[in-house]
């Protein structure tokens, strides 16, 4: 039998604990001496607690190697830490990348209808980015989102556009939705 020898074994791992000074610094070093790299990540403080997403990229044994350090890890960083095997993402060409901003006063239910919208037409968020914070001068409470979908190429784009406006127009929110450049 011949060992695996390719590069693009993946693993995700989430991992969520307390915010402290040195955690990124200890969890990919470790990542690094099992012969691992990371391919992305998204790493953010909630709250008081360290959030952070990695998808590491290596060959069969050093995946294998750091699974088998994952619980050492989580006792030396006092985190939760999560992971799943996965495979390399498909690039689709029938699909186009669109950003979509929004800005609201904050109200319960923007991320629900933003995501109701979005999957009743089977279109795919591919990342998304929420923020509350509050309005220069007034202090009122806003609501920001950030989206990344995949619109199908045989779609409509401007007749997409124009129900997506009516849909924020009626929630009261201030959208923009462009292609992504780049």
């Amino acid at each position: 039998m011949r060992k695996d020898t390719s590069m693009n074994h993946q693993l995700v791992i989430s991992a969520v604990g307390k915010d402290s000074p040195g955690i990124v610094d200890n969890l990919s070093r470790r990542l690094l001496d099992s012969g691992c790299n990371i391919v992305d990540s998204r790493m953010t403080v909630l709250g008081g607690e360290f959030a952070i997403l990695l998808l590491i990229d290596g060959y069969w044994n050093n995946i294998a190697k750091l699974e088998s350090l994952i619980p050492s890890l989580e006792k030396r960083l006092d985190m939760t830490i999560i992971s799943r095997r996965t495979e390399p993402r498909q690039t689709r060409r029938d699909l186009l990348p669109y950003g979509i901003e929004v800005v609201s006063l904050d109200q319960p239910g923007i991320v629900h209808n933003l995501a109701r919208f979005f999957s009743s037409r089977n279109i795919n968020i591919q990342e998304m980015a929420t923020t509350s914070y509050s309005a220069a001068h007034t202090g009122t409470p806003m609501f920001s989102v950030n989206i990344t979908v995949d619109i199908p190429a045989d779609m409509q784009i401007s007749a997409l556009r124009e129900e997506f406006m009516d849909f924020c127009d009626q929630l009261n929110l201030d959208a923009v939705m462009e292609p992504v450049k780049g």
